[in-house]
């Protein structure tokens, strides 16, 4: 339970900003979006060089370069026809990138098993939803069965 002691440096107006905090934490809840914001950390770079660090889509980098926009993380700047991207306040990113890293050295595999949050809970949630796209997905291909031409 965190403590709202005005003792403890910011955590009593972190739990007072509730919906806006957690919002924050969602922000950086998406490993794309997570790695996005530690390969800026190292300084600007343009969408097909995050593209070829985070071996994702141009169209899903994008999308999360614009969420981070949207949430004032990150910023752009044209350089010619591309754009630079950048953190948008690197020293106040960078500081709770570094305390995740700590966190996750102390705790170590902990949060990663967890149950409700980790890894093997998100593949529980992503196969069931994987199988029911897929499965309209081979209809819709062959509407007389998957072994009828």
């Amino acid at each position: 339970m965190i403590s709202t002691n005005s003792d403890v440096p910011c955590v009593g107006s972190l739990a007072q900003a509730g919906v806006p905090a957690a919002a924050l934490f969602h922000s950086l809840s998406d490993p794309t979006r997570l790695g996005i914001l530690c390969h800026l950390a190292l300084g600007e770079q343009k969408v097909v060089d995050l593209v070829t660090h985070l071996c994702a889509a141009q169209s899903t980098v994008s999308k999360h370069l614009s969420c981070l926009r949207e949430c004032g993380l990150v910023q752009s700047r044209a350089a010619g026809r591309a754009s630079l991207y950048s953190l948008a306040v690197p020293e106040e990113l960078t500081g709770p990138l570094a305390a995740a890293e700590r966190l996750l050295a102390v705790t170590g595999d902990a949060v990663e098993l967890c149950p409700t949050y980790g890894t093997a809970a998100a593949a529980t949630v992503r196969a069931p939803l994987a199988a029911a796209r897929q499965e309209p997905l081979d209809e819709r291909r062959n509407p007389r069965g998957p072994d009828r031409p």
